[in-house]
């Protein structure tokens, strides 16, 4: 059973920075695409970013391009976020998910994490 534990959330400032991870267990993480997800209070979950099973590609919803990196450690069995220049909008509970094909559609995936909380202040 493929099993996903996130980390790395918190309570930050507006403009700063934080970095999530997600460990991955349970199969050959290289099988997998990884995608994050992230659900505001009163809001479906929508697609952040996602990213190829060996690394090389990686999309983005409109509205964190540039400002967040998907990336993974095939090694490590391990997919990060990195997060800079957060704004309020961003405020929201992050999940990590894997499946065999990438999509932007939660319904795709069919494993995730718990989630992790992250709040940025104003």
């Amino acid at each position: 059973q493929v099993q996903l534990v996130e980390s790395g959330g918190g309570l930050v400032p507006a403009g700063g920075s934080l970095r999530l991870s997600c460990a991955v267990s349970g199969d050959t993480f290289s099988n997998y695409v990884a995608a994050w997800f992230r659900q505001a209070p009163g809001k479906e979950r929508e697609w952040v970013a996602v990213i190829s099973q060996s690394g090389t590609r990686a999309v983005y919803e409109d509205s964190v391009e540039g400002r967040f990196t998907i990336s993974r450690d095939n090694v490590k069995n391990t997919v990060y976020l990195q997060m800079n220049d957060l704004n309020v909008e961003d405020t929201a509970v992050y999940y990590c998910a894997v499946d065999r094909q990438m999509s932007a559609v939660p319904q795709a995936y069919d494993y995730w994490g718990q989630g992790t909380q992250v709040s940025v202040s104003s």
